[in-house]
């Protein structure tokens, strides 16, 4: 199983917006994502409800997890979202 930690680094949290073009990356991938935040179960990460119960604020660091072909790859893309500002494009 593959797994990657990112910081969120939108302004305001992985909240609508941000959580909205997370969830479309990850419905993009090829394999089935998971998501945790420090504490936490893994979480369904293609589910808007999972994404905003995490309660993701900036600068928190959640782990994502995916197991099969293309999954270091797709956990690399959905890291980087995270890790980029989706509040300021």
């Amino acid at each position: 199983m593959a797994e990657r930690q990112a910081t969120i680094a939108s302004r305001v949290g992985l909240h609508a917006r941000p959580a909205s073009l997370f969830i479309d990356a990850v419905n993009r991938q090829p394999v089935e994502v998971t998501i945790a935040a420090k504490g936490s179960d893994d979480l369904d990460a293609s589910s808007i409800l999972s994404i905003m119960s995490l309660g993701a604020a900036n600068g928190d660091v959640v782990t994502l997890k995916a197991e099969g072909e293309g999954a270091e790859a797709a956990l690399e893309e959905l890291a980087q979202l995270l890790e980029t500002d989706l509040d300021a494009e």
